[in-house]
C-alpha cells in the first residue's frame, strides 16, 4: 500500500503511509487524560462530509515560521467527533517551545468551530509520541524543500 494516494472528498490525495502515521500517532486515552470517546453515532456519510471539512479548515492554520500548514505538516493526531458533533483534536508542536505554542490551539479551536455543523472543539496538545519530520505529507515536504 505504500504510496498509494487516499482520495479525500476535498479532492487532496494522502498517501497512506501518512494516514498510518497519523493513526500510530494517537495518544493514548491516558495521556490525554480523558476517557476514551465512543465510538460515533452519526452516519457514516455525515462524519466524512463533517471529518472532510474540519480537515479543510485546519489547512487553514499555519505556523507563521513554516510555509506549510499544521495538517500537512502532521501535528494533528487525531480528529474525533461524537453524536452531538462536539470535536475533540488532538495536536502537537514542531517543538514544546514553539513561539506560538500558547495561541495555536485557540487557532485551531476558532477554524474548526467555523465549519457548519460542529457544536464545539476541544484542543488537547500532547508531546508523546513527539512530532518529527517523517509525519509530513509530501505536500509539506514540497513547500519546505525537504525531498
Amino acid at each position: 500500500m505504500e504510496g498509494k494516494p487516499l482520495e479525500r472528498e476535498e479532492g487532496v490525495a494522502v498517501t497512506a503511509p501518512l494516514e498510518e502515521k497519523r493513526e500510530a500517532a494517537k495518544p493514548a486515552p491516558e495521556a490525554t487524560g480523558k476517557t476514551p470517546a465512543p465510538a460515533s453515532t452519526l452516519p457514516p456519510e455525515e462524519e466524512e462530509r463533517l471529518r472532510g471539512e474540519i480537515i479543510a479548515a485546519l489547512k487553514t492554520v499555519y505556523d507563521p515560521e513554516i510555509p506549510a500548514d499544521i495538517y500537512e505538516l502532521g501535528l494533528i493526531y487525531d480528529i474525533t467527533i461524537d453524536a452531538d458533533r462536539n470535536v475533540a483534536i488532538a495536536m502537537t508542536l514542531t517543538a514544546p517551545a514553539c513561539p506560538v505554542a500558547g495561541e495555536m490551539p485557540g487557532w485551531v479551536e476558532n477554524a474548526v468551530n467555523a465549519v457548519p455543523g460542529v457544536a464545539s472543539t476541544t484542543v488537547t496538545m500532547v508531546f508523546d509520541p513527539p512530532w518529527d519530520m517523517s509525519r509530513m505529507s509530501d505536500e509539506a515536504r514540497l513547500a519546505l524543500n525537504m525531498f
